[in-house]
């Protein structure tokens, strides 16, 4: 298994809302929910917030990928269509990285790969290097 997927699956929270990341690699990141009736609404489409951890967790792997800890600064989100049911996909790509700050954009498919949202997120690159073993 890819160090780094190993790594995110201690994300609790992810794991929590069903979320796996299924690919990873430096800049680029692939995340994954099969939809259940937990992640409904009250007027049972999918919770936004469910959609936006998606995101995160994606962007989060990609940025972290290159083993020095990343912590996002900035992330907005945009809404195109509702979700209901089935599975939705997160894929992260890097837009643009220095020494100090890198820039994601990633956008949310349903399985019909339709467009359901776009994040994108900026991220503060640490000194502090990350160990994908421990």
């Amino acid at each position: 298994m890819n160090k780094i997927i190993k790594f995110f699956e201690k994300d609790q929270f992810a794991a929590m809302c069903g979320i796996k990341l299924i690919e990873a690699r430096p800049g680029y990141a692939l995340a994954r929910v099969n939809i259940s009736e937990d992640h409904l609404n009250a007027v049972r489409i999918v919770q936004g917030g469910l959609i936006f951890t998606l995101a995160d967790l994606a962007f989060a792997a990609a940025i972290n990928s290159y083993g020095q800890v990343a912590v996002s600064i900035s992330s907005n989100i945009s809404y195109f269509k509702s979700a209901r049911g089935g599975e939705l996909l997160a894929e992260a790509k890097e837009v643009s990285v220095n020494q100090k700050l890198a820039n994601y954009d990633i956008e949310i498919f349903d399985e019909n790969k339709e467009l359901i949202a776009k994040f994108n997120g900026t991220a503060y690159i640490k000194k502090e290097q990350i160990d994908f073993e421990k």
